[in-house]
């Protein structure tokens, strides 16, 4: 009997939700605040929100290349395997599996499970058992496992009915995701429009600046740099949908169709939601709302406001959670088809055709790192690390141009090589800032976490267990 393979069961619609509902999560809901504090300027935060999307988009239309080259299950794990070699590889997939992609997986379950105390009561421990218990983890911080107890219970519910709906069936958990994300994206639109035509704000909001906007061009050139590194948070996900090429009809077509509508369709939204946040909230309002999505509906919707965005939130984490289970477990499932992790993850399952146990292991893990709690720490240390490896993949199409000349390419990114070199030198300058940044401020004691740190050392962690598994399989990897 024939080893079940992996269906091709995924169209360009649902890959175009799978690229939306991959990018918009929770950070449109929160981040315009952060940004309207670091810019104090409407304009250059519309303006920001365009740069990062298309900065975005250059990245996606180098792995759109790589993709049509290469239409197979795994995603960056397989581009960085051809561009240089099986340890980068493993460190990216290592990685994706101890901190990127099951921290952004724990991050959306405890910020579904939080907003739905907006709903129900959950329970909470008195102070003195939350810190009865302390796992002391060394330059990243205290972590509380009994903190918040409520939500992580039932933040690790949602995470378990999620891996079990895409172990049982690709088809149900792109169902899940494709639902979600046209709720969301509908709920979005609605929510744009009744702002943006209620009658109860200002449209000189849109061109005034905050009373201290100003000084010199550096200053203003830094203000910028902060607040498109965090625009950049927001847009991170367009690498899932390479991850489930090798199940993805005609990817020849539809990885760079798809990725072109998906991006595109968020850069609008995202434009316009902070369009209609300034409409009925000033920029000098706006930089002290921690809730702003919140408060700019509530002016709108009064008390119920609340309620609306509570609702969004959650239909956003949980389309996020949904495809990163469906799109990562690729990963996974490919390092073990190429011998470079445990064997059983690489088996598609007999009955429902999926990498089932793939899926349980990034599952296991991710409610693990609920429990943990350190959702401030992943989420740096997730985004950083992802980011290193998006320049390495980047500057691995150079590579491969060279390397793989006459390779077939059904799709050649535009505007090489100055395209992908602007994404490249981008990275190169958030990494080294990043870095700089977070030293400095814990050796100044402005912060007990060095984030960025410490997600290159768990990356090199896996660099034993890449030798153990050459060591186990010695004559059996495959090429």
């Amino acid at each position: 009997m024939a080893e079940p393979v992996l269906q091709k069961n995924i169209g360009l619609w649902s890959a175009t939700s799978i690229v939306i509902g991959s990018i918009i999560g929770s950070s449109i809901f929160m981040k315009p605040a952060t940004m309207a504090a670091q810019l104090g300027s409407p304009w250059l935060m519309l303006l920001v929100w365009l740069v990062a999307g298309i900065i975005s988009l250059f990245g996606a239309m180098a792995f759109a290349e790589l993709g049509t080259m290469f239409p197979e299950t795994g995603g960056q794990y397989v581009y960085l395997r051809y561009a240089y070699g099986d340890l980068m590889a493993y460190l990216y997939g290592w990685s994706s599996v101890a901190v990127i992609n099951t921290a952004a997986i724990a991050a959306m379950g405890f910020v579904l499970a939080s907003y739905a105390g907006y709903f129900i009561p959950l329970p909470k421990l008195d102070a003195a058992t939350e810190q009865s218990i302390v796992w002391h983890i060394p330059f990243a911080g205290d972590l509380y496992p009994l903190k918040d107890i409520g939500i992580k219970a039932l933040g690790i519910l949602v995470t378990g009915v999620m891996t079990a709906v895409n172990y049982v069936s690709v088809k149900y958990g792109n169902l899940v995701q494709l639902l979600a994300t046209l709720f969301k994206v509908l709920a979005i639109v609605l929510l744009i429009f009744g702002i943006l035509f209620s009658g109860k704000g200002d449209t000189l909001h849109f061109i005034r600046n905050a009373q201290d906007f100003g000084g010199s061009f550096g200053t203003i050139l830094i203000a910028c740099m902060a607040a498109t590194t965090g625009a950049f948070a927001a847009y991170d996900g367009w690498n899932n949908l390479p991850m489930v090429a090798g199940e993805l009809k005609s990817p020849e077509k539809n990885i760079t169709r798809s990725l072109l509508m998906g991006i595109w369709v968020c850069i609008t939204v995202y434009m316009l939601v902070t369009l209609a946040y300034l409409y009925v909230l000033p920029v000098e309002v706006m930089r002290q709302s921690p809730l702003v999505a919140s408060d700019a509906t509530a002016v709108v919707l009064g008390n119920s406001g609340g309620t609306v965005i509570a609702v969004l939130i959650m239909v956003s984490c949980l389309g996020a959670m949904t495809v990163n289970l469906l799109s990562n477990a690729r990963v996974v499932f490919a390092m073990a088809e190429a011998k470079q992790f445990f064997a059983f993850t690489g088996k598609v399952h007999p009955r429902f055709q999926t990498p089932g146990n793939a899926v349980l292991v990034l599952g296991i893990w991710s409610a693990f790192l609920i429990v943990s709690g350190s959702f401030d720490m992943l989420a740096d240390m997730f985004i950083f690390t992802g980011w290193v490896f998006y320049g390495l993949v980047v500057t691995g199409l150079f590579i491969l141009r060279k390397k793989m000349p006459d390779a077939e390419r059904p799709y050649r990114v535009w505007g090489f090589p100055y395209m992908p070199l602007l994404f490249v030198l981008f990275t190169a300058v958030y990494v080294a800032t990043t870095i700089y940044s977070d030293i400095d401020n814990y050796v100044h004691g402005k912060s007990h976490f060095i984030n960025s740190v410490t997600g290159l050392i768990i990356t090199a962690l896996g660099i034993p267990l890449y030798y153990y598994f050459r060591w186990k399989n010695k004559g059996k990897q495959v090429g």
